[in-house]
């Protein structure tokens, strides 16, 4: 599987740097607009296919098996949900209540844990989705949200509870990295020219977000949009991070600075 990733994502020498406007009709605003049938903005948003049988069998799996208890649970979601994903590894657990939205786009590797109450949204018209390889662990309430971007979380990344990742372009999270609970990694960022457009109107632009492996995150910290965080670094508890970061720094404060090297 990983060889498969490869060929079809960038790394971080070859990374895309320039900006992607985020396409209206994936932003939550098109399902408030008047015009088009619930049935449609459902599968859209939600299923990932139009058609009547796409819509069943996203109903019925998600209805019958998401809030089953104990461990029947976890065993019918693991055989169950391979008929939603785009691809499933061997030794994956989903918790309870985990709500997958354009799970077409959604990959999986191997004994990967999706812990109770986790969001997983692929949606986009161009985009590759969620890729999530061999020995991931996503902690209880995580959200992994695209909206026409790319999220790819490497071998062995650990995400805490409560962690939350917006991808309007790509994200990319490097093998064995740990994040604390209730880190933000926000891949988007308004454009704010015109003080005249209401903010509900305003253009979304993204860079994208690349960390390094082996990266530690500190409870709560902030990584904005553009971002690079080289390999082996640590960020602080609440660290705001709005610049590169170094591979082997330390990092912390609001805005983040470099007061240590690990080397």
């Amino acid at each position: 599987m990983n060889e498969e990733n490869k060929k079809i994502n960038n790394t971080s020498d070859d990374k895309d740097t320039g900006s992607k406007k985020i396409d209206d009709k994936v932003r939550s605003k098109s399902l408030t607009k008047s015009g088009g049938s619930k049935f449609k903005k459902y599968c859209e948003f939600f299923v990932g296919k139009r058609g009547f049988f796409a819509f069943l069998k996203y109903e019925m799996i998600t209805c019958l098996f998401a809030n089953c208890p104990g461990a029947a649970g976890i065993f019918l979601r693991g055989i169950f949900y391979k008929f939603l994903l785009k691809k499933v590894g061997k030794g994956v657990s989903f918790g309870k209540n985990i709500m997958l939205r354009n799970p077409g786009k959604i990959t999986i590797g191997n004994n990967v844990v999706i812990d109770d109450n986790c969001m997983l949204d692929a949606k986009g018209n161009t985009n590759n989705g969620i890729i999530i390889e061999d020995g991931v662990f996503l902690g209880r309430n995580t959200i992994l949200s695209c909206k026409d971007g790319d999220i790819i979380l490497r071998e062995n990344v650990n995400l805490g509870f409560n962690c939350d990742i917006f991808s309007g372009k790509k994200i990319e999270i490097g093998r064995d990295t740990m994040v604390a609970a209730y880190v933000y990694f926000v891949a988007g960022n308004y454009v704010y020219d015109s003080a005249d457009k209401p903010a509900t109107e305003m253009d979304t632009i993204c860079k994208g977000i690349y960390v390094g492996e082996n990266c530690w995150f500190g409870a709560k910290a902030l990584i904005f949009d553009g971002v690079t965080i080289g390999r082996n670094s640590i960020i602080g508890g609440a660290a705001v991070v709005n610049e590169d970061i170094p591979e082997y720094s330390i990092a912390v404060g609001m805005p983040a600075k470099v007061v240590k090297e690990r080397k």
